[in-house]
């Protein structure tokens, strides 16, 4: 099974464009994405962001300007990127990039209005993180 579904359109090509940080995926549905570094490290499937349940999200900012330095396979259903910011446990499966370009126009307006509603923009720098141990989630 290469996609997480049986229906899965599944990637022929993918590139990774540094200067417009920009991931280029192709599927063999003929659909072809330009998925934003950003767009990607702020949906990442991480716990580190998506929480471990619903209304546990950690909003993303300070991420516009992040770069991916290194894309690596994971099996033949997805892959794992390493962002500049040191983000690497987010696995993202064919499914998801192909939903982060389909729907990239939505996604955007969604992670604005987040913004707007938690009073910051995308510049805004992550607050530090607590030090005090992990939290016990096992994704490090």
């Amino acid at each position: 099974m290469a996609g997480l579904r049986p229906d899965s359109p599944l990637p022929q090509s993918i590139t990774v464009h540094e200067q417009s940080r920009v991931l280029e995926v192709g599927f063999n549905d003929g659909a072809t994405f330009r998925i934003p570094f950003e767009l990607m490290r702020v949906y990442s499937p991480s716990a580190e962001v998506q929480g471990h349940g619903p209304g546990q999200e950690v909003l993303q900012t300070g991420k516009r300007h992040v770069t991916l330095v290194n894309l690596e396979p994971v099996g033949n259903y997805a892959v794992r990127p390493t962002f500049s910011d040191g983000h690497d446990s987010g696995i993202f499966s064919w499914d998801l990039l192909y939903e982060l370009g389909q729907n990239e126009k939505a996604l955007w307006a969604e992670y604005e209005f987040r913004l707007k509603a938690e009073g910051v923009d995308r510049d805004t720098p992550m607050p530090e993180k607590k030090s005090g141990g992990g939290h016990g989630c096992g994704s490090h």
